[in-house]
């Protein structure tokens, strides 16, 4: 058979338009990276549905949450919410066999708990924004630097991704009644919304009807419901996460180009001795040289430890960042490089750790002259903490492995905010700057802002001071159940009812040394 389609050759496949400075304009796309694989996978899992049991409990977890917290004081039921919900999420976490998982999620649990021990509201946002980072960490499983820093956002794709999850379980467990149940669900809402529009209209239009139209007192039921909407949805994201984390938790940015060993050498080794004078400097000063180098500098130790702290928590962060740039450009193919780096790094991060010193010194000195306050503390611990992050490279050093690092720097962060927020800061204000011989008068307006943390604190010290202070101190009053707080519970006790804030200066104040 000739001139049917059954003889007619194959056609061939269009070739490609080429434009002459743009190159082709058709053509397959590229396949995708390491990145791009990894996302695909994370829309695609898990994209089933809920099982029955994990609905139950993930709605069981709305209903118990919104009970706990609506109508309360931020403190026992927020504790116990920050448990709650991980109910859902814990064989998956299990199943993992993680111990740094572990950790950030115990962290993240104790560091809500806070909310039930601490008033201080700064401590409280602290303990929440701090718990809500390891939480994310650990459900995401999360291990290289840009999947820990980005973890909220992960969360974030992963509680878009657990609404259709979610639905599709919902369906399943209707079964064939599906269609049946949404259109009685869509009947229902219809007649509400007219039985609530032509009641109204009736009831202000007759008084009779209007007072044959039951009452509702529905009280704190709104709020409820939507708390328990949105914990449901909560629960549900950190369950899937559990069992289905990001696949971009576990990549790792590709080792830069190693620079040759006198290139690399030069400038970290230029770092090392500048480093290295510092810290021989200071070492001078406290070994009896603190008075020449304040003689000559003109300043006395409070100008002198103020000039200086802030320069120096600036030069440890900046110490971190030549550290993880130098490490991924290090040259290490032989064991001479090897032993070069190791050194050049090493003695980098050692004399940074006398900048540390250095630096909390400062403060120290600072605080003696001045007083303390949240500022100062928040900005003592964050140095702090640097101190422990460079500890914890050089081991990742010695060891030549640095995929632990991350988690840990965000167990060790929840660890210091959780032993900030264990000192009772605001009552530590109060004891230190009643205490000390500072260079200025007592800042009573200071303490007065003070949380109920404080009142303790301020019930200790001596009269006049006491009773000038708590006269302005204001305390919310403390609740049961839910609502319970123990620093609210325990001003309740010094103050006994709620303190209400005085003109200014307040009576109590006479004879008392304070700096207007």
């Amino acid at each position: 058979m000739t001139g049917t389609a059954a003889s007619q050759p194959p056609a061939a496949p269009l070739a490609p338009r080429v434009h002459p400075g743009l190159g082709p304009l058709l053509g397959p796309p590229p396949p995708p990276g390491p990145f791009g694989r990894a996302f695909a996978a994370f829309r695609w899992d898990g994209r089933g549905a809920a099982p029955l049991p994990t609905l139950g409990l993930v709605a069981g977890t709305g209903v118990v949450t919104a009970v706990m917290v609506v109508g309360h004081a931020p403190g026992l039921g927020v504790a116990l919410a920050g448990l709650v919900v991980w109910a859902a999420a814990v064989p998956a976490l299990l199943r993992r066999r993680s111990t740094l998982d572990a950790a950030a999620a115990a962290l993240a649990v104790a560091l809500v708990g806070a909310v039930a021990v601490r008033d201080a509201a700064w401590v409280v946002a602290l303990c929440l924004l701090t718990a809500l980072w390891a939480a994310t960490v650990a459900l995401t499983g999360a291990r290289s630097t840009p999947a820990v820093l980005a973890a909220p956002l992960s969360w974030a794709a992963g509680a878009l991704r657990a609404l259709p999850w979610l639905r599709h379980g919902a369906g399943d467990a209707v079964g064939s009644r599906r269609r049946q149940v949404l259109r009685v669900g869509r009947a229902v809402a219809l007649a509400a919304v007219v039985v609530l529009v032509f009641g109204a209209l009736f009831a202000s239009a007759d008084r009779v009807f209007a007072s044959l139209v039951p009452r509702f007192d529905l009280g704190d039921l709104p709020a409820q419901v939507v708390v328990a909407l949105i914990v449901a949805v909560v629960a549900a994201t950190n369950a899937q996460l559990a069992t289905y984390p990001p696949g971009w938790s576990t990549l790792r940015a590709g080792r830069g180009r190693p620079a040759a060993l006198v290139e690399w050498a030069i400038p970290v080794v230029a770092l090392d001795l500048v480093v290295v004078a510092f810290v021989a400097v200071q070492a001078t000063a406290l070994a009896g040289g603190h008075r020449h180098v304040l003689e000559t500098a003109g300043l006395t130790y409070a100008q002198y430890a103020r000039q200086g702290f802030a320069q120096l928590v600036v030069a440890t962060a900046l110490t971190l960042v030549v550290v993880a740039v130098a490490a991924r450009h290090a040259p290490r193919a032989t064991a001479r490089e090897r032993a070069v780096v190791g050194a050049g790094l090493g003695v980098l991060c050692v004399g940074t750790l006398g900048v540390v010193a250095s630096a909390l010194l400062r403060m120290d000195l600072y605080v003696e002259a001045f007083g303390l306050t949240r500022l100062r503390l928040w900005v003592a611990l964050a140095e702090a903490v640097m101190g422990v992050v460079l500890v914890l490279v050089l081991v990742a050093g010695a060891r030549w492995r640095a995929g632990w690092l991350p988690s840990a720097v965000v167990v060790v962060l929840g660890v210091s905010v959780l032993a900030l927020a264990a000192a009772d800061p605001d009552a530590l204000i109060v004891r230190h700057n009643t205490t000390a011989d500072l260079d200025v008068p007592l800042d009573v307006r200071y303490l007065q802002g003070l949380s109920a943390d404080a009142v303790p604190a301020v019930d200790a010290l001596d009269e006049p001071l006491r009773s000038c202070v708590l006269d302005g101190m204001t305390v919310r009053e403390a609740e049961d159940g839910f609502g319970w707080n123990l620093g609210r519970a325990r001003a309740a006790e010094v103050v006994g009812t709620i303190a209400a804030p005085t003109s200014w200066p307040p009576t109590s104040c006479d004879g008392v040394d304070v700096r207007w």
